[in-house]
């Protein structure tokens, strides 16, 4: 890979509801799918900020960052994809979504995709050391 190469860098936030289902969240772009919230970081944010930024863009709310639990790389999006373990920073928080999405929903974990089964089930089972994998 050459210096003036470029890849995608994304994070997302694992928030989980009083019964252990993930919130998801319906794209209005692409193929429209369920995916977790957060996003692409921009020029000059760290992944941190990205994570933060995204949250309040898509759900119209702000989140408390726990943990970063891994680190996955998705061949198809040449894109490096953090994923973080998250909650609401209200207890009374209402999800406002943003244009970029129709819906949300909590899910079973046991329901989703074999990638976002896999980053998911590695952020809810953390035990301190950061998760890398590729798909």
């Amino acid at each position: 890979m050459a210096f003036e190469d470029r890849f995608r860098l994304s994070s997302h936030a694992v928030i989980i509801n009083d019964v252990g289902q993930v919130l998801l969240l319906k794209a209005n772009y692409g193929n429209c799918a369920w995916g977790l919230p957060g996003g692409a970081l921009e020029p000059g944010e760290t992944i941190h900020e990205a994570l933060l930024r995204e949250c309040q863009e898509e759900l119209g709310l702000e989140v408390n960052i726990h943990y970063l639990s891994g680190v996955y790389y998705h061949s198809a999006y040449q894109s490096q994809a953090f994923i973080f373990r998250c909650e609401f920073a209200s207890a009374y928080a209402v999800i406002r979504l943003s244009h970029e999405h129709s819906e949300f929903a909590f899910h079973d974990v046991d329901t989703l995709s074999a990638v976002q089964q896999q980053r998911v089930k590695d952020c809810l089972n953390f035990n301190g050391v950061v998760v890398s994998a590729k798909f």
